[in-house]
């Protein structure tokens, strides 16, 4: 009898080259993922804050003075911000436009730059 198994293959991802227009999906799933979870810190700390005026003030002074609390409210508006985007270009895809690769290239690269830039503007506020 012959084997008709055949071993798995071995993917190196590392000498795989990713297209734009798959690397602006996935990132727009991590950062519905991350959303997900800031949500549950944010309303984490809403919780905390409603408990008295002295509670509200630690929230306040934790998000406004402490560089981990900073860190935290830029990285939900960072992905907050891409998930805006990448949402934006799906909506506009799923409308017909933009849907082949060569447009679809530039939609994801236009995505991904305008996220960056809410990144950025994010960093500004929040630092600044």
């Amino acid at each position: 009898m012959a084997n008709t198994k055949t071993n798995p293959v071995d993917i190196q991802f590392g000498k795989f080259s990713w297209p734009i227009t798959a690397i602006a999906s996935i990132t727009h799933r991590i950062s519905a993922v991350i959303i997900w979870v800031g949500l549950g810190i944010l309303l984490a700390g809403v919780y905390y804050a409603s408990q008295s005026p002295e509670a509200f003030d630690q929230i306040a002074q934790f998000i406004t003075e402490n560089f981990m609390g900073q860190f935290v409210v830029w990285g939900l508006l960072t992905a907050f911000g891409y998930y805006c985007m990448g949402t934006m270009k799906h909506l506009i895809q799923d409308m017909g436009y933009c849907e082949d690769f060569s447009s679809g290239k530039i939609i994801s690269w236009l995505a991904i730059s305008l996220g960056i830039l809410l990144s950025i503007l994010a960093g500004i506020y929040v630092w600044v």
